[in-house]
């Protein structure tokens, strides 16, 4: 039996991050994702929340962190999210900006030179490294990719 076959039906679920204020990344990631609280941990000891959307659990918030999330450590690099259009890929920076988001890059970046994939690179309010891109149309902006003869990731 090959290594593929012991799990055919293995994907991406749900994604954990530590965070140091619950209440303000809820209200973050609610905004900027679009989800919803499925459920809620208060003990004061142990608070969390579940994120979903359409009966998917997306990502678990722990309030268990302080500082702010170190890059130069094992772990994370980025989390990322697609949408179906460059429209709504512009629509989130929008958003981000209003919220203040620090962004990696100014606008809309291809995935690499030539590429139809990108989209923007920014982060939580515990400097947790984000991406929102699309598959197809960032070829037809004026953005160059910001790395030459390797993919961007946003924060390579």
């Amino acid at each position: 039996m090959s290594d593929t076959t012991l799990l055919p039906t293995l994907q991406t679920g749900h994604v954990g991050l530590n965070v140091t204020d619950l209440a303000r990344s809820v209200d973050f990631y609610r905004a900027v994702l679009g989800l919803q609280v499925t459920h809620e941990g208060t003990d004061p000891e142990r608070r969390y929340a579940l994120l979903g959307r359409d009966g998917r659990l997306v990502v678990t918030l722990w309030q268990q962190s302080t500082g702010t999330f170190p890059t130069a450590s094992p772990g994370l690099h980025h989390l990322s999210f697609e949408v179906a259009s460059l429209d709504e890929v512009r629509a989130a920076e929008r958003l981000l900006r209003e919220l203040g988001a620090g962004f990696a890059h100014d606008g809309v970046v291809p995935h690499s030179e030539g590429s139809a994939s990108g989209g923007i690179f920014f982060t939580d309010p515990d400097g947790i490294r984000l991406e929102i891109y699309t598959r197809s149309g960032v070829d037809e902006t004026a953005a160059a990719a910001p790395t030459s003869g390797a993919p961007t990731c946003g924060f390579f």
